[in-house]
């Protein structure tokens, strides 16, 4: 099948298809004598499996890894387990973070009054340049008290 089809059948853009060709995520696609790429049900299953990868929010790498190890059928388990594991563990870290994030802006948006006047402590806040050691650090209260 050729690059459209194979996206339709993947649910894979065609534009993702080539950036993963250039990446070397999947193998370059044979090609047609006038050029153009030919896909097998074999890529398009491994293109279902790079979206599906992704959509549970493993990186590149990993969905590099995982398809090597899904590829390889005397593998054992546990490396899969493994990489599902630390993913698991980064995603816990990106909710407590944007939890974090929540509840400063929830803080925040309670503390302004939202009426005619210009005073607002969001903007306040948004103002002041924080590096990301320094706002991880900083409670969610503090912020509101701050400035001007």
């Amino acid at each position: 099948m050729n690059i459209g089809q194979a996206a339709a059948a993947s649910g894979v853009t065609a534009k993702l298809i080539r950036y993963y060709e250039q990446i070397g995520l999947i193998p370059q696609a044979g090609r047609t004598a006038s050029g153009y790429r030919v896909y097998t049900d074999d890529e398009v299953r491994t293109l279902q499996f790079i979206k599906r990868a992704r959509t549970l929010g493993f990186s590149i790498e990993q969905i590099e890894h995982l398809v090597g190890l899904w590829r390889d059928q005397g593998r054992a388990s546990a490396e899969v387990k493994r990489i599902a594991l630390q993913h698991i563990g980064e995603l816990e870290q990106k909710i407590a973070e944007l939890l974090g994030m929540k509840q400063t802006l929830e803080e925040l948006a309670y503390a302004c009054h939202g009426d005619h006047r210009p005073s607002c402590p969001i903007l306040r806040d948004l103002e002041k340049p924080l590096d990301e050691e320094t706002a991880a650090k900083r409670p969610a209260s503090a912020l509101m008290n701050s400035g001007p």
